[in-house]
């Protein structure tokens, strides 16, 4: 059951949520960077992937990312308090979809029986063809690169309208300073689409200046609150549910803190964020 007013909120039952990192790592300025493998609580998860031929729907069970206790009903984000140690903005996101690892070389992989993740989105109606409005695609470095300078990837998807065969824009070429550990960069969808249902396929180049290492993943990634910045290192806030909107957080979304530091570390961020659910 939905919560649509303040005396559903004050009735709701409400969990409090923490992700905290103890552990800095070395980014690139105002550059988003997954930190799921970095010490905290929860605890590290795997940056890698199990499946480059599948991918797989990460859950709350997976291990990075924080228990939700609620079992029935929808949630929602109705509190935000953050900070961190160095200047930038942090995001949260609820991680749908992952695919990897897979390595620098150069090639095509062709996905198969991907799993579902429709459940996880907020405008499924529960039939139909028409659902995935507003998720991203990222690529995910999870082993640095080495010695190249001409690299680049570019993704098959089918769209929210369900149409399939659509690709992101390829990447500029890329050097391998450009793709240290953990780095996340968005692959922007085709002109007009707005949402993604499925990966189909990851297409990667590496011509005559080729790279000697590295592995990434692909994600398909929910913006659920992207509106935390510390404006100087220690800096912080609290949001309540006039500025956070309360957007849906499932019992089972596999959420992930991405910080885009304006230095070239992430700092020590921390997030604890509020729950209700009705």
């Amino acid at each position: 059951m939905a919560i649509t007013t303040l005396d559903g909120y004050i009735a709701s039952a409400k969990q409090r949520v923490q992700i905290v990192k103890t552990v800095v790592r070395t980014s690139l300025a105002v550059t988003p960077f997954s930190m799921f493998d970095v010490a905290g609580q929860p605890g590290a998860g795997v940056l890698a992937g199990t499946s480059t031929s599948a991918g797989v729907v990460p859950t709350d069970a997976t291990v990075g990312c924080p228990d939700i206790s609620f079992t029935s009903g929808v949630g929602y984000l109705s509190r935000v308090e953050y900070s961190n140690t160095v200047a930038g903005r942090l995001g949260i996101y609820d991680m749908l979809f992952k695919a990897g690892a897979y390595a620098y070389t150069a090639g095509t992989t062709t996905l198969s029986l991907q799993p579902d993740y429709s459940s996880r989105c907020p405008d499924y109606p529960g039939s139909g063809t028409t659902w995935g409005g507003g998720l991203e695609i990222y690529a995910e470095v999870s082993t640095a690169f080495l010695t190249g300078n001409a690299w680049q990837l570019q993704v098959t998807y089918t769209n929210s309208l369900g149409q399939a065969g659509h690709t992101t824009v390829i990447t500029p070429v890329l050097a391998a300073a450009a793709l240290i550990l953990g780095r996340v960069f968005q692959l922007p969808l085709q002109a007009g689409d707005v949402g993604v249902q499925k990966i189909e396929s990851v297409i990667v180049a590496n011509p005559v200046t080729a790279m000697t290492a590295g592995a990434f993943n692909i994600l398909v990634l929910r913006p659920v609150y992207t509106s935390m910045r510390s404006k100087i290192a220690g800096d912080g806030d609290v949001h309540d549910i006039l500025k956070t909107g309360m957007p849906v957080i499932y019992n089972n979304s596999a959420l992930i803190m991405i910080p885009e530091a304006d230095s070239t570390s992430t700092g020590v961020p921390e997030v604890y964020f509020e729950i209700a659910s009705a």
